[in-house]
């Protein structure tokens, strides 16, 4: 490579390298270290930027300006015929809301919203510049058991103001029930994840308990974490506990990875009486004149039965996001849970700050 860098003056050159892939040859990655490899033995600064343009070499040149961990799968391409694609698992969702925004598609992301309150406004900042609608996806927002308790508690208010709730979310630990290599290794991952039983579970007591208390953000957070199992989860909590002060109601978060079953309960009581969902399907209710009985829950909604349809009927604009899986709710429920990591490291409880945007 021929390159001006014989004389003193043209050593001082800085080389911005970014090429695109050369189709089927040579990616956009290996291109850029080839030309910056050819600038620095002329004696220039070269630094290496690859660059794509949706196309071949895009995963690649994400990869490169990101991090993350490439993964690929056999799919069919558009004609049914075998493919081989390939996607990035970053270590949080910021990327993929910031791309979506700029192009205007609705995102749905997978529990919780972020692992911080600095990565959570980030993403609402790139969901209003967009224009678009982020929902989060939690397994207990389709469950019929809350969609009634709803009902009889909030809008028959047939229980009086609301004066504790009980989340209590957990199952034998990522290891007991096998998840995929990779996924254990983003749940055991403190930066990743977020923390471990605390983030993974407490953000369902988060979410509920902020869609009862009509987003109403709690006074203060306090919290407890706990290593049960110091040589399988070596670097995040397997046991936690929160605790929800509002001005006229208590929470209380019991997130767990040492459960002997599986448990996604949910309990309300109020002055005058209780709901208690027992996952989806099991309720029992307890109000003036009305002894602890069960209760059939009614079907969701066509349009909130599950997250597919849910996400189709908001994208078609035939109605807004629920309010569980609503960008508002989720940035408190964010808040709840960078403070009880917080609290749980200080063994101090944490005050909430009045909100800001």
């Amino acid at each position: 490579m021929t390159w001006p860098g014989s004389t003193p003056s043209a050593r001082r050159v800085r080389a911005l390298l970014c090429p695109a892939s050369l189709k089927g040859v040579l990616g956009a990655g290996a291109a850029a270290a080839a030309l910056a490899r050819g600038a620095r033995e002329a004696g220039a600064t070269a630094e290496e930027l690859p660059v794509a343009d949706g196309g071949e070499g895009t995963v690649d040149a994400l990869q490169a300006a990101l991090g993350g961990e490439r993964r690929e799968a056999r799919v069919p391409d558009p004609l049914g015929r075998p493919a081989t694609a390939g996607w990035l698992v970053l270590q949080d969702g910021r990327a993929v809301v910031e791309a979506a925004a700029a192009r205007r598609v609705h995102v749905m992301m997978e529990k919780p919203l972020a692992v911080s309150n600095a990565h959570a406004q980030r993403i609402r900042r790139a969901a209003e510049k967009g224009n678009i609608q982020v929902l989060v996806n939690y397994e207990t927002t389709w469950y019929p058991s809350h969609g009634t308790m709803w009902t009889i508690l909030k809008e028959r208010g047939a229980a009086g103001d609301i004066r504790k709730m009980v989340a209590l979310d957990g199952h034998s630990g990522p290891k007991a029930i096998k998840v995929q290599p990779e996924f254990f290794e983003w749940l055991s991952d403190p930066v990743k994840n977020g923390a471990g039983a605390l983030f993974d579970f407490g953000c369902y007591g988060a979410n509920l308990m902020t869609w009862m208390m009509d987003n109403q953000r709690p006074l203060s957070v306090s919290a407890i974490t706990q290593h049960f199992q110091p040589e399988v989860y070596p670097r995040v909590d397997d046991e936690a506990t929160i605790l929800l002060e509002y001005p006229k109601a208590q929470g209380i978060i019991q997130a767990s990875w040492n459960w002997p079953f599986n448990r996604k309960d949910f309990e309300v009581y109020g002055e005058h009486g209780l709901a208690v969902a027992t996952g989806g399907n099991g309720l029992r209710v307890a109000l003036p004149k009305e002894p602890e009985h069960a209760v059939t829950p009614d079907p969701r909604p066509p349009d909130e039965r599950d997250s597919i349809s849910h996400l189709i009927a908001v994208v078609r604009g035939t109605r807004k996001p629920n309010a569980l899986s609503s960008l508002e709710n989720n940035l408190i429920a964010t808040e709840i849970l960078e403070a009880a990591r917080e609290s749980a490291r200080t063994r101090q409880r944490v005050t909430l700050t009045p909100a800001r945007r």
